[in-house]
């Protein structure tokens, strides 16, 4: 009995001694790992014979008006392009709109994207291949990366929905906002493109320098739903209707960055 009570007590102490918000903490790093460049993969953006324009997709800050609608439905409405027409649009009040009643509809849109996972796969699609055949070779050879030809690695959805477009974007915002990298739905790495990294390959051996575009995985829910600005006296809200939700997946290349493989063999590959 007093090993059992003895058990309890350390048991006791162990979850007492549990910070609040340690577990929060813990995941938070796991996450931040997850997407940490790993030493295989480099920035080529400086070395891009191709200038890339920078994927620019910043929150838009809903005016006073637009934040007072949004706030009036249970619904969250995360969609750019909705908050952008809210944001240019006025509704001016006035002092005899009592018994005035007016619904406006304003289509169906994606309001929010929620997001479930989001995963990097460092090697999403080759892009180069540097080779030397140094079977006759008495010492080693060095070789390094040069891109042979220009190559454009797109993303995408992974199925079919409406407003895909709008859809994209909010992706597009939740996977940088989660993995801080620099993601486009396209990116293009220019033919001759360099970097002086240095593999070197052993007498009596093929080497192949094998370059990967990089790209993210994201994964999650997109929910729709019919929109109709009220308006009754001096008030002014959002009503939506007949929400629906969709499971979407997309691709999301990172942008100026390759991934390296080095193999060095006696045949032919």
């Amino acid at each position: 009995m007093k090993k059992y009570i003895s058990v309890l007590i350390g048991l006791i102490f162990m979850f007492s001694f549990t910070l609040p918000g340690q577990g929060k903490e813990v995941k938070e790093a796991k996450e931040v790992a997850k997407y940490q460049i790993p030493n295989s993969v480099m920035n080529i953006a400086k070395e891009n014979t191709y200038p890339n324009s920078t994927q620019d997709l910043p929150l838009l800050q809903p005016s006073e008006l637009t934040q007072a609608l949004l706030d009036s439905t249970k619904v969250k409405i995360e969609n750019p392009d909705l908050i952008r027409m809210l944001n240019e649009s006025s509704v001016n009040s006035t002092p005899f709109a009592l018994g005035y009643r007016a619904i406006i509809y304003l289509g169906q849109w994606p309001l929010n994207y929620e997001s479930t996972e989001t995963s990097p796969n460092w090697e999403y699609q080759r892009i180069n291949t540097n080779y030397f055949d140094n079977r006759g070779g008495k010492s080693p050879y060095q070789i390094h990366y040069v891109q042979e030809a220009q190559r454009m690695v797109r993303g995408g959805l992974t199925a079919k929905v409406q407003n895909a477009e709008e859809v994209k974007k909010m992706m597009l915002l939740k996977a940088i906002e989660k993995t801080k990298l620099p993601l486009a739905f396209e990116t293009v790495i220019g033919g001759g493109t360099k970097k002086n990294q240095i593999y070197n390959i052993p007498p009596k051996r093929l080497g192949y320098l094998y370059g990967y575009a990089p790209a993210v995985n994201e994964k999650g829910k997109v929910t729709y739903g019919e929109v109709y600005l009220m308006l009754k006296g001096n008030k002014k809200m959002i009503v939506v209707k007949n929400v629906t939700s969709q499971g979407i997946g997309a691709w999301i290349p990172v942008q100026d960055h390759v991934s390296f493989g080095f193999v060095a063999t006696e045949r032919p590959r």
